[in-house]
């Protein structure tokens, strides 16, 4: 058995390995390689115009294709660029405009990682006769006592489960994550070590075909006047203000709020309490509005063990940059679920994930719902 699990020497276990041109996934390489397996880079050409367009710092760009290639050719593997434009702007990117367009939140990498890399790029790998697709994300699969398992990484502060909760447990199957029990601190002295081209190489942080986050000029640009104006007003349907287009907000936004039509002394800060895509409204309201204490999710995927009736203790994140939180999760049907808080929570943003933990073990997750049951602060 080999460090990969796999019942071959290495030199006969061919891996495929995801190569974005970042330092994460070129070290994957570097590190499989130097254990003598048999390693295919490959890298996804998702926006071939973007390097024309000026567009730095976001991965699946022009530059960080040539990236991938030149650390290629430094470790002597073979590397392919596949083009998977068409692909990712019918999966990923029209499926995130028409979300923000319904007033939903949508996390576009936990789709990508989905329907692209862990969906049509894991057919390509086997197609290639590979044993396994390696990544450079910072999860950790291991084996458990009924089967496979996903873990947080070791390195909490660059832990990526959140994006990764709708890994089948076929595509798990097939996949290897090495930096899972790295930090990125270790990564970077690899990348030294193996004296990689892009060793000193800043990490993308924005969503790729959203550079500076500026989620409503991706949808101006595909749907040229779908974004419409409309009203900002209370939770008692008065007008307070106007916006530009709902795809400005998100449930439990604070600021850029274009208020101006408040009465008397009432100065109470105001949040983003719905989004209204058929009236094209902006709902807001006081913070205590926004409480809730259940949290409904739809299209589950689960890599846990069976959920008995009474439900299950768990911790969730209800969105990427949030802690951990604790609630009791019960399953609905064969798709469904809702999460029971014992405390309210803020700001759940429909579109958002909702993904459940025990310990560090990622149990699997679903999209946030809305629901519109609410609760009062101690409610």
């Amino acid at each position: 058995m080999n460090t990969l699990g796999i019942d071959k020497a290495p030199e006969k276990t061919r891996v495929v390995v995801a190569m974005s041109g970042g330092v994460d996934s070129s070290v994957t390489a570097a590190l499989l390689k130097s254990e003598g397996y048999d390693v295919i880079g490959v890298t996804l050409q998702l926006r071939p115009g973007a390097a024309a367009q000026g567009e730095e710092g976001v991965c699946c760009a022009g530059q960080d294709i040539y990236d991938a290639q030149r650390v290629a050719d430094s470790l002597g593997i073979t590397h392919y660029v596949l083009d998977f434009e068409k692909k990712f702007s019918k999966k990923v990117v029209e499926e995130f405009v028409e979300s923000y367009l319904r007033g939903k939140t949508p996390v576009p990498c936990v789709l990508c990682n989905q329907d692209v890399k862990f969906g049509d790029l894991i057919v390509t790998a086997r197609d290639m006769g590979a044993d396994a697709l390696a990544t450079g994300h910072y999860v950790r699969r291991a084996e458990g006592p009924l089967g496979l398992e996903l873990h947080r990484a070791v390195d909490d502060t660059r832990d990526q489960s959140y994006f990764l909760f709708a890994t089948t447990k076929d595509q798990l199957s097939f996949l290897r994550f090495p930096l899972g029990d790295k930090t990125k601190k270790e990564t970077r002295a690899l990348a030294k070590h193996f004296k990689l081209s892009i060793a000193e190489k800043e990490d993308s942080q924005d969503v790729c075909f959203a550079p500076n986050g500026d989620y409503a000029k991706v949808v101006s640009k595909l749907r040229p006047g779908a974004i419409e104006t409309g009203e900002i007003v209370d939770l008692q349907g008065n007008v307070l203000g106007r916006h530009e287009g709902i795809v400005h907000f998100t449930v439990g936004q604070r600021r850029g709020l274009n208020v101006h039509n408040r009465e008397g002394d009432d100065n109470e800060p105001l949040y983003v309490i719905r989004l209204d895509a058929e009236r094209q409204r902006v709902i807001v309201g006081p913070r205590e509005a926004l409480a809730q204490k259940e949290v409904h999710l739809h299209h589950i995927n689960w890599l846990g063990d069976v959920v008995p009736e009474e439900g299950i203790e768990v911790t969730v994140r209800l969105r990427s940059t949030q802690p951990l939180t604790s609630g009791r999760f019960f399953r609905t049907g064969s798709s469904g679920a809702y999460i029971f808080f014992p405390e309210p929570i803020y700001g759940v943003a429909p579109g958002q994930a909702g993904v459940v933990y025990q310990g560090s073990r990622l149990l699997g997750g679903g999209w946030i719902e809305e629901h519109h049951e609410k609760v009062g602060v101690g409610g």
